[in-house]
């Protein structure tokens, strides 16, 4: 998924492993075991509007952190233990898998209320499901079209046609059909492609500033790039909701400032900075310094996140592998995670599967040094007839990026490479580099797996026969369409034994890295702070955001 981009692919067991591998650092004294406090308003502070909150559509932690304040999902994590644990939360368990798990089915909670007080059927579950398939629905997870029987033929509801594999046999029952094995599908179910909407009130591409809610809030306005208000959805109720509760009044979510600016507010804890939080990672020019102040370490939260930071070389453009090759060993990863903060952001890459994601295999092909090889990589460029190469690159218009775009810049210079920096407002940055109508030498992504299993990284990464079918949705920046990368995802998607698929994934991985498409930059960690009088922020390790289903403000 992306951070900014992000895919789920874990199991509970995964991610008691990821948790293991990489704790969450900051303190935990928001998340008190006290009583939280009713009442007030919640000021959340983003650099930039989401790219949506359309639950089939979006595919950001912002997006889908934001949603579950007031879009419910089939199952979900409770992640108030030690460690994630999956739960049901429209579904009252996890689902039943049969015929080897090709099969699920999902009994409905009763008393679950849409905000104008009618229940929330299997039929509008279904439903939701259904709309995802329609290509003015774009830019969700892939898994329903690849899983569902049918799906690949099926254009959505619009037109007054179902899909068959998805059956209601009544008001709180709803079965899938799936066309393989899928052993940790319930925690598919859990993102927010797998929600509810009702027929009625679906406005097609602009149900982003109209989602119906189910949850404990709802939208009471929306100015995209500006402001979004939620209020109580008074039909909610506790008794039918494992994982959230409805403690203040009001979130508003305010868009449009510089990150640093949002850091350095939030920080001096005046006015209304102490009622408020922020989404979006610390500004890398922020991070250093914040991570080692004491006086808000009480405020701050470092998320682990089971994901990884790249840089992606489109094989369409940079056919020859040697200058692709040139390309991972020039780039000086020191000032590159310079540029997002330094240490405190995570530690170098050299993988595209991250520690804690089901199926990480150590690994590294190229140079060992994180300041790069020049040398080796003047040889490569030297093989492949010493070209003079111009490239587009493509990243966010914030300082951060621009910070980033300029240390790739100067690693490539070094090699003969001339690189054209393309910024672009991050509320649409992924909407563009993932439409193959805008394809760039070179793409800057992140990935954060959907559930910390490598199903959620490396098929939608690097499967490259869903390029074609997903045009305006295309998650393969670097554009690969190796046949025998494809081959190996279908036959490893077809595993039942979860372990051992993360195995034939991790054996992927490496192969995947020999193509030189993408330069493992960094495995991340988020960095936020909320005001002083905000309580009950959750770390949530699955979105790796601050999570805000607790969260209260003190009186």
């Amino acid at each position: 998924m992306m951070r900014r981009t992000r895919t789920v692919a874990l199991t509970a067991s995964a991610v008691a492993i990821a948790l293991g591998v990489t704790a969450c650092g900051g303190s935990s004294s928001n998340t008190s075991s006290s009583a939280p406090v009713k009442g007030g308003t919640l000021t959340v502070l983003d650099e930039s509007d989401f790219d949506h909150t359309d639950p089939q559509r979006t595919y950001t932690t912002e997006g889908q952190s934001t949603d579950e304040l007031f879009v419910r999902t089939l199952t979900g994590w409770d992640e108030t233990g030690s460690t994630p644990k999956l739960v049901g939360d429209l579904a009252t368990d996890t689902g039943t898998p049969s015929k080897g798990d090709t099969v699920w089915t999902f009994h409905l909670r009763h008393g679950v209320k849409w905000q104008d007080g009618t229940d929330v059927t299997a039929q509008d579950v279904k439903y939701g499901v259904e709309r995802a398939f329609s290509g003015d629905i774009n830019g969700g997870p892939p898994y329903a079209a690849q899983w569902l029987v049918g799906g690949g033929d099926y254009k959505g509801p619009y037109s007054g046609k179902q899909l068959d594999s998805i059956q209601t046999p009544d008001q709180y029952t709803i079965v899938f059909h799936l066309d393989q094995p899928v052993a940790d599908f319930n925690e598919t179910t859990a993102m927010s492609g797998w929600s509810a909407v009702p027929k009625s009130h679906d406005t097609g591409s602009t149900y982003d500033t109209h989602v119906w809610s189910d949850g404990p809030y709802m939208i009471k306005s929306y100015t995209k790039n500006k402001e979004l208000v939620l209020v109580k959805n008074k039909y909610w109720q506790q008794s039918t909701d494992p994982i959230r509760q409805q403690n203040v009044d009001e979130f508003d979510f305010k868009f449009g400032q510089d990150q640093a600016a949002i850091d350095q507010q939030i920080k001096s804890d005046g006015g209304i900075a102490q009622t408020s939080i922020e989404q979006y990672p610390l500004a890398g020019s922020d991070l250093n310094s914040f991570a080692n102040d004491p006086t808000i370490k009480s405020r701050y939260y470092n998320n682990a996140a089971p994901g990884i930071n790249y840089l992606a070389i489109n094989t369409r453009t940079v056919k020859d592998i040697r200058v692709r090759e040139a390309i991972e060993y020039a780039i000086d990863k020191t000032t590159v995670r310079g540029a997002f903060g330094g240490e405190a952001y995570g530690d170098y890459a050299s993988t595209m599967l991250s520690p804690g994601v089901g199926g990480y295999k150590k690994f590294n092909l190229y140079s060992t040094n994180p300041a790069g090889d020049v040398t080796k990589a003047k040889a490569l460029m030297k093989q492949a007839g010493d070209p003079k190469l111009t490239m587009s690159m493509a990243i966010e218009n914030t300082p951060t990026q621009e910070h980033f775009g300029d240390a790739v810049k100067t690693s490539l210079a070094a090699i003969g490479i001339t690189v054209n920096l393309v910024p672009m407002q991050v509320a649409n940055y992924f909407n563009t580099v993932n439409n193959v109508k805008n394809q760039y030498d070179l793409t800057w992504g992140d990935w954060i797996a959907d559930w910390p299993n490598a199903s959620t990284v490396l098929p939608t990464l690097f499967n490259g026969d869903l390029i074609a079918q997903n045009p305006q949705a295309n998650q393969d920046l670097s554009y690969l369409n190796d046949p025998n990368v494809n081959a190996q995802i279908t036959k490893i998607s077809k595993m039942a034994d979860i372990s051992q698929r993360n195995a034939a994934y991790g054996n992927l991985d490496e192969q995947i890295m020999k193509d030189a498409a993408v330069v493992p930059l960094m495995y991340m960690k988020f960095s936020a702070i909320s005001g002083s009088k905000v309580g009950g922020v959750i770390p949530d390790t699955i979105m790796a955001e601050p999570s805000l289903v607790h969260v209260y403000v003190k009186q």
